[in-house]
């Protein structure tokens, strides 16, 4: 289901409010919620990663993304993206600030990707709606949440060996929403949920084979490696004009 003209429209009028009124991002993230599709995805040949860096004094996003052949994970293309603040930070509205970025980016690579790897939350979100399942709803593409932090739900913690899982539930207790990750021996679990177009397992076994040796899985790892070297130049940038 492709978002329709109306909704596209609602958002200009979001983004053009001065300042934005966090209400109206409360509607507009129900309606886009209801067009979420959780199945299982076709072959994945690529995987890209996408991770934001904030410019706070510039009021500015800059969002890395970096595409991988997969399973393989060897880097085949990256593309960023530079752009004003349009939406504050506000607790459960993060889509509303970094997704356009994010989008943005995406949009700027040549052969595109298969799935899509966000640093944040798909499902495990209070309403359902974070970060993956917003950016994969406005450019229908299959996504996925892995976070660094859990947001919602309630879940053991997983074995210590890698790969060990521990379901996410949800408020009613009966429904999973995401998944924490074991991706190395002894270390934090990540927190992984579907976004768009794919499902809970096939979002675990990506994470877990996008996991090379590091907490986090190789295609968020580096976006946020890149997003962290363009924050630094953008920022060096900066001083040398003034």
């Amino acid at each position: 289901m492709s978002v329709g003209d109306d909704l596209l429209e609602d958002l200009d009028r979001l983004y053009s409010a001065s300042p934005p009124l966090a209400r109206e991002a409360f509607r507009i993230q129900k309606e886009l919620s209801r067009m979420v599709e959780f199945s299982r995805p076709g072959r994945i040949r690529t995987v890209a990663g996408a991770d934001i860096a904030v410019l706070k004094k510039e009021r500015k996003l800059v969002c890395g993304v970096v595409v991988f052949s997969y399973p393989d994970l060897r880097e085949t293309e990256r593309a960023h993206a530079v752009s004003d603040e349009k939406f504050p930070y506000i607790p459960g509205l993060l889509g509303f600030r970094e997704a356009p970025c994010v989008m943005e980016a995406c949009r700027k690579l040549e052969s595109g990707f298969d799935l899509l790897m966000i640093d944040g939350h798909g499902l495990a979100h209070p309403r359902g709606f974070g970060l993956a399942c917003h950016v994969g709803v406005l450019l229908d593409a299959p996504t996925i949440g892995v976070a660094k932090k859990p947001l919602y739900g309630t879940f053991e913690e997983p074995g210590a060996e890698k790969g060990h899982t521990a379901l996410i539930m949800g408020k009613d207790g009966r429904r999973p929403v995401g998944a924490a990750l074991r991706t190395r021996d002894g270390v934090r679990p990540v927190f992984v949920s579907a976004g768009h177009k794919t499902d809970l397992e096939t979002a675990v076994a990506v994470a877990l084979e996008c996991s090379r040796g590091y907490r986090i899985p190789e295609p968020t790892r580096i976006a946020d490696k890149y997003a962290a070297s363009l924050k630094k130049e953008n920022t060096e940038s900066r001083f040398q004009d003034e």
